[in-house]
């Protein structure tokens, strides 16, 4: 939690949340994925001054749970005096005790993004689904409460006023916009109606561009000029040409019968994508089901 601190910007995570994307549509199924096309509402988890700390979290919490359908999973929620925002003791269940820290006392309206994240962490860890290294299963974390309907509430706990600045989570204010909005594009949902804090809406925005830009490299056939043309240069080298040095994701390989074959990664998911290079292809991924039009 950056709390009055700097807060980092940029995409320094952008392969990790990438990663994270994929591993969730390998792990879930498309089809469960499909089944989280709404998220949370914020008259779910709204948390007025006036009521009951305790009662409030403990109901703010259920409907966190509700939403990733962990029915029998049973929060108890309480605060303590500590430097990270939340933990959560991760056990054999049904029973999961979350710390909030203290500042969420005066803060309650933040409570909901606190929770979604330790939620998410019992629903990864009953998945069985984690990254090595903590840094990266924390951003796995925010990836996928983000992808899953309830990141929203972490993007819109970001906030800056002044000097004042407050940041929940590990991804950045753009990466968190970025995973919105690829959630948005798959779902057609616009999660910036819900926002409180100008900056979420800032961050939102950027992330759309930037996700954007996935479905508008070659080979796709949406690809600007410019890369078509680095395309087309890269092509007319392969195989055997060195290295790409723009830092293309597409890679050229023969297969077994010698013909070129390009592989990119699919704008939804992320997972590769092998296509062979005979100009105009129409290619469907097998994870997530998208259908690229290509100009291979």
């Amino acid at each position: 939690m950056a709390n009055g601190g700097p807060v980092e910007h940029g995409y320094p995570h952008l392969d990790t949340v990438r990663a994270a994307i994929t591993a969730l549509y390998r792990r879930l199924s498309y089809d469960t994925v499909q089944t989280f096309a709404a998220s949370v509402l914020p008259a779910d988890v709204a948390f007025c001054d006036t009521d009951d700390l305790h009662l409030g979290a403990q109901r703010v919490a259920r409907e966190i749970v509700r939403h990733f359908r962990l029915p029998d999973a049973r929060m108890i929620v309480g605060f303590k005096d500590m430097t990270h925002a939340a933990n959560v003791e991760l056990t054999a269940g049904p029973e999961y005790f979350v710390e909030l820290n203290d500042r969420f006392r005066t803060h309650r309206r933040d409570i909901g993004a606190a929770l979604a994240h330790e939620v998410m962490h019992v629903y990864l860890h009953r998945l069985d689904l984690s990254f090595p290294g903590v840094r990266e299963n924390e951003i796995l974390t925010d990836t996928a409460t983000t992808y899953l309907g309830a990141g929203w509430l972490l993007l819109d706990a970001y906030r800056e006023h002044g000097e004042a600045s407050q940041k929940l989570g590990y991804l950045t204010p753009e990466e968190f916009g970025y995973v919105l909005a690829k959630r948005s594009l798959v779902f057609h949902e616009d999660p910036s109606v819900w926002f409180t804090s100008p900056q979420a809406y800032t961050a939102y925005q950027k992330g759309m561009a930037r996700a954007r830009q996935d479905a508008e490299q070659p080979p796709l056939s949406a690809a600007g000029w410019a890369g078509r043309r680095r395309y087309a240069r890269d092509r007319r080298h392969a195989p055997g040409a060195p290295p790409s040095q723009h830092g293309a994701s597409y890679a050229f390989t023969p297969d077994s019968g010698g013909r070129l074959r390009v592989s990119f990664p699919c704008p939804t998911c992320h997972q590769r994508i092998r296509v062979p290079v005979r100009g105009r292809v129409r290619a469907r991924c097998s994870l997530c089901r998208t259908v690229l039009e290509c100009d291979t």
